[in-house]
């Protein structure tokens, strides 16, 4: 049975892509934009996306587009630059590796020599270093017919529900393989593992539809003050510790429709599972409502990005 806070929260706080088009997103924002996308071989899609992107940015509804490029070796970061991103390699932010200009503008300066970027999450925790936007949106970099609305969806409840800091998405995700399309069956550790989890140890985030979708969108203050756990761990860290900071009226949900991107094997899936329990159980530890478990395996936190520009 779902916990009546969670229930209630989602009656007033899950909202449709539709509600914000980008006629509404344009003239009603007050703050700066920025939508980030981690990137690490997504030639496929990285010059679609930021086309779609670009047309907000022309209309005024985004103001800044942001590739955090992997390296990657089939052309992503070029095809990205050309189609109108600002592109930066992940290995160069906050890094003494960088350039004399990235470790002037990194917080921390000559501080900030962190070496090899952790995986997604601390490509994005590194990403707020250069990122000028109030508001920030993280997109997948792997979506296949990608629209706008993936962004001004998720700036929707930031733009026109003042009480809201932290937006997550939800969508289909059909099930591609082999020629063969299923309407669902993507997801399959979002509903075999972090939903059921959430459920059970944390009640109130129970009515989240989606814990592990990469798009969010937060005001970047808030961002500043929570972890960033590296790698798989990234997304349902981040959900739990925002609810932690700004309660449940703080958080909404947004129906973007169908979601296609490239789907995981089974064994990349279960080292995602490990990851995203693991993440789970830190935090249980953390309140101390789980003892005698060896998490030694689990992801790396980035501290609040405020609190590592102090030290």
């Amino acid at each position: 049975m779902l916990d009546p806070a969670a229930e209630d929260w989602a009656k007033r706080r899950t909202f449709h892509h539709s509600l914000y088009p980008v006629a509404r997103i344009a003239v009603e924002r007050k703050q700066s934009v920025s939508v980030c996308l981690p990137a690490r071989e997504c030639a496929a899609t990285i010059g679609e996306i930021v086309g779609a992107l670009s047309k907000l940015r022309a209309v005024g509804a985004i103001d800044e587009i942001v590739v955090v490029d992997a390296a990657s070796a089939d052309g992503t970061g070029q095809i990205a630059a050309e189609a109108g991103a600002k592109v930066v390699q992940e290995g160069e932010l906050m890094n003494r590796g960088g350039s004399a200009q990235d470790r002037e503008s990194a917080p921390g300066g000559e501080r900030a020599g962190l070496g090899p970027v952790l995986g997604k999450g601390d490509a994005m925790w590194r990403a707020l270093s250069v990122l000028e936007g109030e508001l920030v949106v993280f997109l997948d970099a792997d979506t296949a017919g990608f629209s706008g609305h993936f962004a001004t969806g998720l700036l929707g409840p930031l733009v026109c529900e003042p009480e809201v800091q932290f937006v997550k998405a939800f969508y289909r995700r059909p099930f591609e393989h082999g020629g063969i399309s299923l309407p669902e069956g993507g997801g399959r550790v979002n509903h075999l593992l972090a939903r059921p989890a959430l459920a059970i140890f944390y009640p109130q985030l129970g009515a989240v539809r989606q814990p592990l979708a990469g798009e969010v969108a937060a005001r970047r203050d808030l961002l500043e003050r929570v972890p960033f756990a590296t790698g798989y761990g990234v997304e349902i860290a981040m959900l739990i510790d925002v609810w932690r900071e700004v309660s449940l009226d703080g958080l909404a949900q947004v129906d973007l429709g169908v979601h296609r991107n490239r789907h995981q094997s089974l064994a990349a899936l279960g080292e995602m599972s490990e990851r995203v329990l693991a993440t789970i159980a830190r935090r249980l530890q953390e309140e101390q409502r789980l003892s005698q478990v060896d998490l030694s395996a689990a992801p790396v936190e980035r501290p609040a990005l405020a609190a590592f520009m102090r030290t």
